[in-house]
């Protein structure tokens, strides 16, 4: 049987989590050493840890059949792939940086000034899209020194938390696309290929929907009981089981994560008492 490759960072936080992600689908890899590849025991993959900007390329000539990675490098390598899906982590944007004591005016102040940035084809697209021509400076680190020792005016940069903008005298103006981890696949699959690929991205589908969610369980008296469903929909409608005490019954449903805290207000004001709220660790729709 032919095994699924699957490209990775070969470390970092986007790698823990990559790997995290093929754990919590139930895909066993041999732990710890520096491996350049590692097959599943229990799957028809083979993991392949590679530099994130490599990932691309080796997605498109087949050497890897997928890839997970930030869509801020599939977008500047242009590289004739698949986007599948995004994955939900590794969450960050792609910033346009000047100096904080400057004063921006809009985007049009960028015309004709150079930008440090490591990613070219991304900024060249977006500053042609705005219809202002700049001067591209490409370096490939460390770009947040560049207005500091007069190579560029300003930068465009990865950023998620902008605490290294700030310590390097930046300030972060205008956000050119907001990124995260994407699946990415090599476009010319074999049919027994793409038949492993449904099969990972059932689990992948599973494991997302669950970390969405919430399963919730709680007792109320039953002159509530129809109040209470209208709040609770779950997923066809809850499961209602009558308690030992007379008149009270105990609602079992699920809840949206970012309903959370809006859906226990309206419960207690409706009489529910003994909620629980537990994660759910898959869901198959």
């Amino acid at each position: 049987m032919s095994k699924l490759k699957i490209a990775v960072q070969k470390n970092g936080r986007l790698s823990e989590k990559s790997l995290e992600l093929l754990k919590n689908c139930g895909i066993k890899l041999p732990n710890g050493g520096r491996v350049l590849k590692a097959s599943a025991s229990n799957f028809p993959i083979e993991v392949l840890f590679l530099r994130d900007d490599d990932i691309p390329q080796y997605v498109e000539q087949g050497i890897a059949d997928l890839g997970i990675l930030g869509q801020n490098e599939v977008w500047e390598k242009q590289k004739d792939v698949t986007e599948l899906k995004t994955l939900g982590f590794a969450a960050c944007r792609l910033s346009l940086a000047i100096p904080k004591e400057e004063t921006y005016e809009g985007i049009k102040s960028f015309g004709a000034k150079r930008i440090a940035t490591s990613y070219p084809n991304i900024l060249a697209n977006y500053f042609e899209e705005q219809k202002v021509n700049v001067i591209i400076e490409e370096i490939g680190g460390s770009v947040e020194i560049a207005p500091g020792i007069g190579l560029a005016d300003g930068i465009m940069d990865i950023v998620s938390t902008g605490s290294t903008l700030v310590m390097n005298g930046l300030k972060e103006v205008e956000t050119v696309a907001k990124s995260e981890a994407v699946l990415i696949s090599n476009t010319r699959l074999s049919a027994e290929k793409k038949g492993i690929l449904d099969q990972l991205l059932f689990r992948i589908n599973a494991v997302q929907q669950s970390c969405e969610n919430k399963y919730i369980l709680l007792n109320a008296p039953n002159t509530q009981l129809e109040k209470i469903t209208q709040i609770l929909p779950g997923m066809k409608s809850p499961t209602v089981l009558p308690l030992a005490k007379e008149g009270w019954s105990s609602l079992h449903s699920v809840i949206q994560e970012d309903d959370f805290w809006n859906v226990i207000d309206q419960l207690k004001s409706a009489g529910a008492e003994g909620i629980l709220v537990v994660p759910i660790e898959k869901m198959i729709l």
